[in-house]
């Protein structure tokens, strides 16, 4: 049995895939895990920064939207240290294990809110983006009707 290099080649793969594959390829290591795994919460309609620093803005009031980080924290098992009015809504300050997480509620109208999660690790310089995004996808779900 001789390999038919056109036959072989037939095998349809989906655009997508060959392109994400060719990128990840391409890039290295960090880079690649970055790419993927800002593809999941892109999913989710979270956006991240290089610094691991996670952002999603809510079609809803800054209140609706405290109460329900609040209530995503708890759920979480994450003890919320502090919550403050600011100029432009509110910043709470949590604790989890050895992170220190600071998120900032943002009042762009009367009915949308933007929000900004920073969970730092050993109270350094490391971020946990991971616990940023689950933060916000928390709160999502519970401002979801």
């Amino acid at each position: 049995m001789s390999f038919n290099f056109f036959t072989f080649t037939k095998t349809r793969i989906p655009g997508r895939v060959v392109m994400a594959l060719s990128i990840m390829l391409a890039l290295p290591g960090c880079a690649a895990v970055a790419l993927t795994a800002g593809g999941i919460a892109g999913s989710v309609g979270v956006d991240h920064t290089l610094s691991g620093i996670a952002y999603k803005t809510f079609t809803a009031p800054i209140d609706n939207v405290e109460t329900a980080t609040l209530a995503g924290l708890k759920e979480m098992d994450i003890g919320v240290e502090g919550t403050q009015k600011t100029d432009t809504g509110y910043s709470i300050l949590a604790a989890a294990s050895n992170r220190q997480i600071h998120v900032d509620l943002e009042q762009l109208t009367p009915k949308t809110t933007r929000m900004r999660v920073v969970a730092k690790k050993d109270g350094g310089i490391l971020r946990d983006s991971a616990t940023a995004t689950e933060i916000i996808i928390q709160t999502a779900q519970i401002l979801e009707p």
